[in-house]
C-alpha cells in the first residue's frame, strides 16, 4: 500500500523539505491536498477567454507589430515576422485599435495608398503624429497570419453613427454597394466577416465621462444602425464598468430598451504603480496579487446582475467580456522615452499574475464570453518585447503557451481549501480521456507539495511544464532573452491521485491521460 509520505517521496517532496530562496533564507516546504471533480462542470473554456488586445499606444504596433514594408527588420509584408511566427496560434481574437485610441479614430484615415493617407495626432497618448500605415487593412492581414478573430472598437466618443455603420458595412458587405467595391479596390474583395463589434470603449472616462445612463443612450442611438452586412451576425458589445462599478451597471441597464447588446463589457486592471516592474518587494506583489480575488468577485457579481436587470432571452444571456485586464506598474522614464508610452518588462510576478488570471477565467468560463489582457507587444502586460530586430518573449508569453491546452476544453469544479491572493490557485478542464490542471504558486518563499484527487476518474499517465523564478523581479530581457523558460516538471501519478513540487513563484501545466 502507497502511503501519503511514499507518495510525495516519489514526487520527490522529501528532497525538498527545505528550499534555500534567493534571500539566503531557509524556507520549510508546505503540503497541501486539493481536489478535482470531474463531474462537475462549470462551462466550456472558449479560445476567446485568451484574447489579447493592441492598441495603437507606444510602440505596441509601429515598431512593436508593424515595422513597414521597406524595414530591413525581416517582415511579412510589414509584419514583424518574429512577432508573427511566436504569436501564430496563440492569440484566438485581437481587439484592435484601441483603447482610449478608439474613441478619437477615424476608420477612413486609415484606408487606401499609404502615402496618401491623412497624418493626424494621437491626443491621448504622447500627441504624436499618426501616419496611419497600419489601418483596417493592414490589421485583417496580421489578424489572418495569426489565426485570429478581429474585434474591432467604434468610435462613439467623437465619431457617428454613421461612420461606425458605414465601417461595419465596408468591412461586411459582400459586394455591389460603394463602400464594398472600395474595400474591393483597396485590395479585398472578399468581406471581413468581423463579428465582434465594440459599441465605444472606457464610457465612463476617455470614451466620454458619460454616467451609465448617458452612455445607455449613446448606446441605442448608434447600435440602431448596426446590422448584418452580409452573412456575418454582429456581437455587439457595450461598454460595461470600470472594475466591479455596480451603479455604472445598473444605470446603463435601467435605461437600456430595444436591442439589447450581445456583450458587456468590463475593465480590471491590478495597480502596482509603487514600483517600477523590475524593483517591486514581496509586499509591493502581495498588494497587487491581491486584486485577483476581487477581480473573480466582480465577474461573479457583475454576471448576476446582468442576469437580473436583463435576463437572458431567446436569444441567450448577455455575455460578460473582460476585455482590458492586467498589471499595471509604475513606468521607468527612461524606457518611456526610449519604447514608447507605459512601456513595462514583464517579470517572473507578471507570469504569476498571468496565470492567476487566466485561471480565473476558467473557473468563471460559464460566466464570460471573453477576456484580452492588455496588452500584446512592449505595452504593460505584454507577450512579446521588441527593440529594433529584437523580438523577446516574455514570460507571460510562455504562460499562454502552456495554458493553451485548456482551450476548447470543459472547466470542471477544483478546490484548493485555501483561499487568498498568495495561495495556490488552480483550474483544471477536461475533453474526453484529456485532463488538463494548472496551479500557481505565489509564494516567494515556500515550496508547496500539492496532492491532487480527482473525483470520477483514475490516470493512465501523466506529463508536465513549469515556468518559474526564485526571484520574482526576474525577467527576459533584450540581452538575456531566455533568463526564464519553462521547463519539464516531474509528474507523479497513481491510481487517482496526481503529485507535484510546486517551487516558489511558479506556474505549472499538468496533462493527465484518463485511462
Amino acid at each position: 500500500m502507497t502511503t501519503r509520505r511514499g507518495f510525495l517521496l516519489g514526487a520527490g517532496a522529501a528532497g525538498a523539505a527545505i528550499l534555500t530562496t534567493r534571500r539566503g533564507l531557509s524556507s520549510p516546504a508546505t503540503d497541501q491536498k486539493v481536489s478535482i471533480d470531474l463531474g462537475k462542470e462549470t462551462g466550456t473554456i472558449r479560445p476567446e477567454l485568451h484574447g489579447h488586445f493592441a492598441e495603437h499606444l507606444g510602440s505596441c504596433v509601429y515598431g512593436g507589430l508593424w515595422v513597414g514594408k521597406t524595414s530591413k527588420i525581416p517582415n511579412i509584408n510589414g509584419h514583424r515576422k518574429q512577432a508573427v511566427e511566436y504569436l501564430r496560434g496563440l492569440v484566438p481574437v485581437l481587439r484592435w485599435p484601441g483603447g482610449c485610441f478608439a474613441d478619437d479614430y477615424h476608420w477612413r484615415d486609415g484606408i487606401g495608398p499609404a502615402a496618401k493617407r491623412p497624418k493626424g495626432v494621437n491626443i491621448t497618448w504622447g500627441m504624436y503624429t499618426e501616419d496611419n500605415s497600419f489601418g483596417t487593412h493592414e490589421f485583417m492581414e496580421l489578424c489572418r497570419l495569426l489565426d485570429a478573430q478581429p474585434y474591432l472598437a467604434g468610435n462613439v466618443g467623437s465619431g457617428t453613427p454613421e461612420e461606425l455603420r458605414n465601417w461595419m458595412e465596408y468591412c461586411n458587405y459582400p459586394k455591389g454597394s460603394s463602400l464594398s467595391d472600395e474595400r474591393a479596390a483597396n485590395g479585398s474583395p472578399g468581406p471581413f466577416n468581423v463579428k465582434y463589434w465594440g459599441v465605444g470603449n472606457e464610457n465612463w472616462g476617455c470614451g466620454g465621462n458619460m454616467s451609465g445612463d448617458e452612455y445607455a443612450t449613446q448606446y441605442r442611438r448608434f447600435a440602431n444602425y448596426l446590422r448584418p452586412f452580409g452573412g456575418t451576425a454582429p456581437f455587439l458589445i457595450a461598454c460595461g464598468p470600470n472594475g466591479n462599478d455596480k451603479v455604472w451597471t445598473e444605470k446603463f441597464w435601467k435605461n437600456m430598451r430595444g436591442n439589447r447588446p450581445s456583450g458587456f463589457a468590463m475593465h480590471f486592471y491590478s495597480n502596482g504603480r509603487r514600483n517600477t516592474a523590475t524593483h517591486f518587494t514581496v509586499d509591493n506583489m502581495r498588494e497587487q496579487l491581491a486584486s485577483f480575488p476581487s477581480i473573480e468577485a466582480a465577474i461573479i457579481e457583475q454576471r448576476a446582475l446582468i442576469d437580473t436587470l436583463a435576463p437572458p432571452n431567446q436569444r441567450g444571456p448577455v455575455g460578460l467580456l473582460l476585455d482590458e485586464w492586467g498589471v499595471w506598474d509604475q513606468m521607468d522614464p527612461a524606457e518611456d522615452k526610449k519604447y514608447g508610452r507605459l512601456f513595462q518588462q514583464i517579470t517572473m510576478r507578471g507570469a504569476v499574475a498571468a496565470a492567476l488570471g487566466l485561471n480565473i477565467a476558467h473557473r468563471q468560463a460559464g460566466k464570460l464570453v471573453m477576456t484580452n489582457i492588455a496588452q500584446m507587444v512592449n505595452v504593460l502586460h505584454a507577450l512579446l518585447l521588441t527593440e529594433e530586430d529584437k523580438c523577446v518573449r516574455t514570460t507571460t508569453y510562455y504562460v499562454y503557451d502552456f495554458m493553451k491546452a485548456h482551450l476548447g476544453q470543459m472547466s470542471v469544479e477544483t478546490e484548493t481549501g485555501a483561499p487568498g491572493a498568495m495561495e495556490l490557485s488552480m483550474s483544471a478542464s477536461r475533453k474526453e480521456k484529456d485532463l488538463t490542471i494548472t496551479l500557481v504558486n505565489p509564494k516567494p518563499d515556500a515550496t508547496v507539495n500539492v496532492t491532487c484527487s480527482i473525483a470520477g476518474g483514475t490516470t493512465g499517465g501523466a506529463t508536465g511544464r513549469i515556468l518559474q523564478d526564485n526571484d520574482l523581479n526576474a525577467a527576459n530581457t533584450f540581452t538575456d532573452p531566455n533568463h526564464v523558460t519553462p521547463k519539464v516538471l516531474k509528474v507523479t501519478s497513481q491510481g487517482s491521485m496526481v503529485a507535484v513540487e510546486l517551487p516558489p513563484l511558479s506556474v505549472a501545466t499538468i496533462q493527465v491521460r484518463l485511462a
